[in-house]
């Protein structure tokens, strides 16, 4: 897994650009603007997050002088692959679109993100995140480590077309892969893997601030797959995991076992049909949902079940705070 990189070449290079890319930003801001970007890490809200519209707490990218919004946007590049940082950025054009197709009612801008800390990039514990609609990115931060999810994309419109065809698709093998992933199946695994006739009207997880593993869950697992399945499989999960930058990317992927993965599909698997998808395996859950606004609204996130938020590097760095080796 791993492309091309908005980060350093491994996890302790790439907390090393966040702290130096925060600390920048912080620095181009003035008082009143450090004051609204900035929370103590034990604030309440470090493990609030949406992906619905409205606004966040810290700074919104659209009251910042240039110089800070750009350093903003240099921020949320060592947090994802550049591919990724190009998809966030459709993503936010995108609210245009929207804003047009809806009258102006409900005042969409490209430039309704926020971005807030929690703790200071000069602290050994850091969190920050970089959320609007669609967007959600948050990376805690202890000493050398990076927690990385969760790591949310959305789009509406999921496709801006012309004559029958794609011009602007910020969320194309999300939907693509997981389809050539169907075909590469048996009929009986097909059968197996299409859990319900109707998909549900979003990732089911939401937007919770913690998630159980939820064990077995129905779907066909990796190690029945045939090769070309598996494969397929494999690419999928790979697709989400890089998201992130090489280093982080590896890191989230380590030690996943494909024969344990288990694949689920629900909805018609027609196109143009509503339909939702998981992926799940010990340490790592895949949702993805393309259900409203007539099948044109896709949600997506990357979920690690019990160490969202860097819940396990919190604890280990707690531990090593209490008793030092």
């Amino acid at each position: 897994m791993g492309g091309p990189a908005g980060g350093a070449g491994s996890v302790a290079g790439v907390a090393a650009a966040m702290r130096a890319a925060g600390a920048a930003f912080l620095d181009a801001l003035d008082d009143a603007g450090r004051e609204a970007v900035g929370r103590p890490h034990t604030d309440e809200d470090r493990r609030v997050w949406t992906y619905l519209p409205g606004d966040r707490p810290g700074v919104r990218l659209g009251e910042l002088a240039p110089k800070a919004r750009k350093l903003a946007h240099r921020l949320l590049a060592t947090a994802v692959s550049r591919h990724t940082f190009a998809q966030i950025t459709t993503i936010m054009g995108l609210e245009e679109v929207l804003d047009l197709a809806e009258g102006g009612n409900r005042g969409r801008v490209s430039d309704g993100f926020w971005l807030i800390f929690f703790g200071d990039p000069a602290d050994e514990l850091w969190t920050w995140r970089f959320e609007g609609h669609h967007v959600s990115v948050t990376m805690t931060v202890a000493g050398e480590d990076v927690s990385p999810t969760p790591l949310f994309l959305g789009a509406n419109p999921a496709i801006v077309g012309y004559g029958g065809r794609p011009v602007v698709r910020p969320l194309p093998l999300e939907e693509e892969l997981a389809r050539e992933l169907l075909t590469a199946l048996t009929p009986a695994q097909h059968t197996k893997a299409v859990v319900a006739e109707r998909a549900p009207d979003d990732i089911r997880t939401r937007f919770a601030p913690e998630i159980a593993d939820p064990g077995d869950i129905p779907g066909v697992r990796g190690a029945d797959l045939p090769r070309d399945a598996a494969d397929r499989l494999t690419a999928l999960i790979s697709l989400y995991a890089d998201r992130l930058p090489p280093a982080l990317a590896t890191e989230a992927s380590a030690g996943l076992d494909l024969d344990r993965a288990t694949f689920a599909w629900e909805g018609p698997t027609a196109r143009g049909a509503g339909h939702y998808y998981r992926v799940h395996t010990p340490g790592l859950l895949i949702e993805y949902d393309n259900t409203q606004n007539d099948a044109n609204h896709i949600h997506a996130v990357l979920r690690r079940p019990g160490d969202d938020f860097g819940a396990r590097l919190l604890t280990r760095h707690q531990a090593t705070e209490t008793h030092p080796t």
